[in-house]
């Protein structure tokens, strides 16, 4: 959390009266009338003696070496335990104080062993004592605020001593910010009693406001909890940021308690408004920075696309999903429908987090033989099952990511988490992002797990509950986001081979008959680099492997959401002088979206072609598609511009490059031809039939008189450029 920092000048003159040192008595959470004894901003630590090595000879600058990441401290600086790992020890003992308030805050993490700990020495005995909340393997790096209660105490001398003697797991311990304080900021709440009035709670998010732990009990049971930066009265609505929709469906009619943890009672939070609809039924996806053919969500953040399964005519697209920021966090999976591929309807989160963490990325399927036994109705639809996997360190809860499974019984609509998760629990490392697939020949489903490092696995099980691991498959050159699939080679259906993907487009070709996957080949590249990660494909799709992908790292100023996904687009294996690879292309359906061809004239400027449409002005002409065949001849480069996007064609180095990616580019019978798909806030480029392709994100120009095609050699054998309409 970081909010303004403010300093109190009473507090100031207490502390020159003192005779102890202050590390930089400036805090991003005192109140006026706090001292702070210590926030450890300084170069080294001052008057406190240091024993021992576990400390270094100076505040941590945050995560040290080896560590997970440290979080929740203030400042730069922090007393970390941490130097040189777990196997060190230490003691820090700091001046002599007197107690003048009835409190004592102070933000702590790490270990919570009989070793680790922070003391308040009185008269020669510990008068107060708290360890970090970790013992097990697992847990979070996260400081919390801790108090005590001095009231007692006042006016006599004391001093701090924070002690380092564990030398296991969890050895070491954090502290930040102490100050001596007239109010608790420990188990601090800002509750509210509401009745849930319709489905959706409407809230207000403000993006600047501090970072809040928040949660919905009813009838006493957590039903919803989640980080968030909410509005206060005032803030909303015409200065709010946008508003987060949270499900609530179950519970209308009753009243639920609004917990905003460590807040204090006295804020003013903007009211809780609630809607039978999602977005309250307005319109949207117009602002300035909004792709216009390309999927984002309404608000929020986004970065994997999940659960992607094809049923009954309807596209499912389940995405990684923060509602309650543009920033990642609380990942929840959002859902959108589509008949298409193109337009899309959100339909709100589809599911949120629990006990076992976060929902991480997963996979989706049609289970229909109903191996799993979730279809009861003999004559209902077959059940969607969703494998996925769940982080409990972003939900406080220390547990390890384990690997869970959901499923619907009506089309989609409601996913219902399997009470007996997780099906395959913690085995190593960040294990996660399962991919699921029915495998005829043996009857059976086979997922495909990252585990650790750049290793994964493949597991197999009948009724996707208990899994049995088959076989590894290790350095891949990636990590995250397996995908695994069967396609033929140029389209034939008696020579097929079997892909095995990773999460930035590494990918093997080899064999697999249910139990071991054979590689056939070393790593190879789909991808170059760009904003083009964490790609999945579509489940149930007969004849198509369609995959969307991720373009991470864009940026959209000043907007309601954050990141997009790339154009559907269809995998193929072909046979090349290399040897097979595998093709990326937009799928047909894009081409629905063409509106008018454009009747481009040339004109040489310069040595270089501008292709403008009649009347000769390109502004306005931002969503195309074009399809381009370029003979280069004895050309060594050449560069083409869409709407003043510059691609470089090199055709000594056997290249093609675009802003800072770099990717091969061969020329077949004395051609190149190229295929540029360009929305408000990206542009792709699949090259010789998607053998090559570079997908990269930029922020457009206020003003761009660029013309709508630049080539600097008369070297097009053909130029079909169509606009392209929104789908929103």
């Amino acid at each position: 959390m970081r909010i303004s920092r403010m300093i109190a000048t009473s507090a100031l003159g207490a502390l020159c009266a003192m005779s102890f040192v202050v590390f930089n008595p400036v805090s991003t959470s005192a109140a006026e009338g706090d001292v702070i004894v210590a926030d450890f901003e300084g170069g080294d630590y001052g008057n406190w003696t240091v024993e021992g090595e576990a400390f270094g000879k100076a505040p941590a600058p945050g995560t040290l070496p080896g560590q997970m990441n440290v979080s929740g401290h203030l400042g730069k600086g922090l007393v970390n335990s941490y130097y040189n790992g777990d196997g060190t020890t230490g003691k820090m003992t700091s001046p002599e104080i007197e107690i003048t308030k009835p409190y004592i805050n102070f933000l702590i993490g790490g270990g919570g062993h009989d070793g680790t700990r922070f003391e308040l020495v009185v008269d020669g005995e510990v008068a107060r004592l708290e360890r970090g909340p970790n013992v097990n393997p697992g847990g979070s790096e996260t400081l919390d605020w801790a108090t005590w209660e001095v009231s007692d105490l006042i006016g006599k001398k004391a001093f701090f001593r924070i002690v380092d003697e564990e030398v296991g797991g969890w050895g070491h311990i954090n502290v930040d910010q102490i100050m001596l304080s007239d109010k608790k900021k420990a188990n601090l709440a800002n509750v509210r009693d509401v009745v849930v009035e319709k489905r959706y709670l409407v809230l207000p998010i403000k993006q600047t406001n501090p970072r809040y732990w928040v949660k919905i009990e009813v009838d006493g049971a957590v039903e919803r909890e989640f980080e968030a930066q909410l509005a206060l009265e005032g803030d909303e609505p015409a200065s709010a940021d946008f508003s987060a929709y949270v499900d609530l469906n179950p519970w209308v009619g009753k009243t639920m308690k609004f917990v905003v943890e460590k807040a204090d009672e006295e804020l003013n939070f903007a009211k809780l408004t609630f809607s039978d609809v999602l977005f309250d039924g307005k319109p949207g996806y117009d602002e300035k920075y909004r792709p216009q053919f390309h999927f984002s969500p309404r608000t929020g953040w986004t970065n994997d696309p999940n659960g992607l399964v094809y049923h009954d005519g309807q596209y499912e697209l389940f995405f990684q999903h923060n509602p309650f920021a543009t920033s990642w966090g609380n990942m929840t999976w959002g859902h959108a429908t589509s008949p298409d591929l193109l337009h899309w309807t959100e339909l709100g989160d589809a599911i949120y987090p629990d006990r076992l963490g976060t929902i991480f990325s997963g996979s989706g399927a049609v289970d229909v033989n109903n191996t799993t036994g979730f279809q009861t109705d003999p004559d209902g639809p077959a059940p969607l099952v969703f494998m996925f996997t769940q982080n409990g360190p972003n939900m406080r809860y220390g547990e390890p990511a384990s690997q869970n499974l959901a499923y619907s019984l009506d089309g989609g609509k409601t996913l219902v988490k399997y009470p007996g998760n997780p099906t395959l629990p913690h085995m190593i490392g960040g294990n996660r992002d399962p991919k699921i697939f029915w495998h005829d020949g043996t009857q059976r489903w086979i997922t495909a797990l990252y585990l650790d490092g750049e290793d994964y696995a493949l597991f197999a099980s009948k009724d996707l509950k208990s899994w049995e691991q088959l076989c590894a498959i290790e350095k891949l050159g990636c990590s995250e986001c397996p995908d695994i699939f069967e396609l033929p080679v140029d389209g034939d259906e008696s020579n097929k081979l079997w892909v095995f993907w990773g999460g930035n487009g590494k990918y093997l070709l080899g064999e697999f008959d249910g139990t071991n996957f054979k590689k056939l080949t070393e790593p190879l590249d789909a991808k170059w680099g760009g904003n083009d990660y964490a790609a999945q494909t579509y489940s149930d799709t007969p004849g198509r492997r369609i995959q969307f992908s991720w373009m991470n790292g864009g940026e959209y100023p000043g907007m309601p959401f954050n990141q997009q996904f790339t154009v559907p687009r269809e995998l193929t294996l072909r046979a090349t002088p290399d040897g097979v690879r595998l093709n990326t292309y937009p799928v047909v359906e894009v081409e629905s979206l063409r509106d008018q061809k454009l009747d481009l004239s040339k004109k040489a400027v310069d040595g270089a072609v501008d292709y403008v449409p009649a009347g000769g002005v390109s502004s306005g002409y931002d969503l195309l598609d074009a399809e381009l065949t370029l003979t280069p001849g004895d050309a060594k480069t050449i560069v083409v511009e869409l709407r003043g996007q510059k691609i470089e064609l090199n055709f000594v180095e056997k290249t093609m490059k675009y802003a800072d990616v770099v990717a091969p580019l061969a020329v077949v019978d004395n051609n190149v031809k190229l295929r540029l798909v360009l929305d408000r806030m990206s542009l792709e480029i699949f090259a010789n039939g998607g053998l090559s392709q570079i997908a990269k994100c930029f922020v457009p120009e206020d003003q761009n008189d660029a013309p709508v095609l630049k080539v600097s050699k008369d070297c097009l054998d053909s130029c079909d450029v169509w606009t392209m309409k929104r789908v929103w």
